[in-house]
């Protein structure tokens, strides 16, 4: 990244942040987000003036469900001189956000608010609240989480219907074992998750030999992207898997439905219920 690309962005951000709007009279924060996790929330509960920049990796369609959305907002590559040159009012971060630009907020008394991964539809609710509060706008946050229940509610199982086994597989072989919001939302959309089958806790890489042995009825498969050169990719694409074509239904999950929550989880709930009907039809 040159210096004078990220002058550019910083620019541009300064230049949309000058007014961050009003709301019954107030003023409204301008916010800034450092997590593709919580771009996705922010601009679904703020105003578009308010939002002074988002993640660079919210443009990546690989990890972001707003890839297409993010590419008319300002972007930061999260270092401290980009964000505080910005002049944000709140900057939402998350566990894995630099811990130096983290301290250096700290220092320079900007608020911040700490997200962690969450791990439960629950600790989600509580998070795009909180992002929906931060933005002044909790009506917004309640209606985002009205629709993601209506998401669930569309795309559950109906009564009676058989659980499905089922497996996510992600580059490299990448699941989501026991304990994860991912898992949770495949219990909703009525299958079973097999990861401990592989000796998978909480995360974790399942071999392809180990699939092979013993695979689940549904594979939720990532897609390797195009021309893909490593094994980490390939993996998802391998021959093999054509050999057990009769016993395992390939279902596409993209690899982006991994990582979070949020207005995600629509896409998510209506990419289990598909996967589902591919195996039972009728019977879903």
């Amino acid at each position: 990244m040159t210096g004078l690309t990220r002058r550019t962005a910083v620019g541009a951000g300064v230049a949309a942040s000058l007014a961050g709007g009003t709301a019954n009279g107030r003023a409204l924060p301008r916010v800034i987000s450092l997590n593709p996790c919580l771009d996705a929330v922010l601009v679904h509960v703020a105003d578009r003036a308010q939002i002074v920049a988002l993640s660079h990796y919210a443009r990546d369609p690989q990890q972001s469900s707003i890839a297409a959305i993010a590419l008319s907002y300002p972007i930061t590559y999260e270092s401290a001189e980009e964000v505080i040159a910005l002049r944000p009012d709140v900057v939402l971060t998350a566990a894995h956000s630099s811990p130096a630009t983290r301290a250096a907020l700290k220092r320079l008394g900007i608020r911040t608010e700490l997200f962690k991964v969450p791990n439960s539809w629950v600790e989600n609710q509580a998070q795009i609240r909180r992002i929906a509060e931060a933005a002044g706008h909790p009506e917004r946050g309640e209606a985002l989480i009205a629709r993601v229940d209506a998401a669930m509610a569309k795309g559950a199982p109906r009564p009676g219907a058989r659980p499905v086994t089922a497996l996510v597989f992600q580059p490299n072989g990448f699941a989501a074992g026991h304990g994860t919001l991912v898992d949770e939302m495949m219990r909703r959309a009525g299958f079973v998750n097999v990861a401990e089958r592989y000796g998978l806790k909480k995360w974790g890489n399942v071999s392809l030999e180990n699939l092979l042995a013993d695979p689940p009825e549904v594979l939720l498969a990532g897609q390797a992207a195009p021309n893909a050169s490593t094994f980490a990719e390939r993996i998802l694409n391998h021959p093999a898997l054509a050999s057990i074509s009769v016993r395992m239904t390939r279902a596409v999950f993209p690899e982006r439905l991994l990582y979070c929550g949020g207005p995600g989880l629509v896409d998510t709930a209506a990419a289990l219920a598909t996967a589902r009907r591919q195996v039972l039809g009728a019977a879903a």
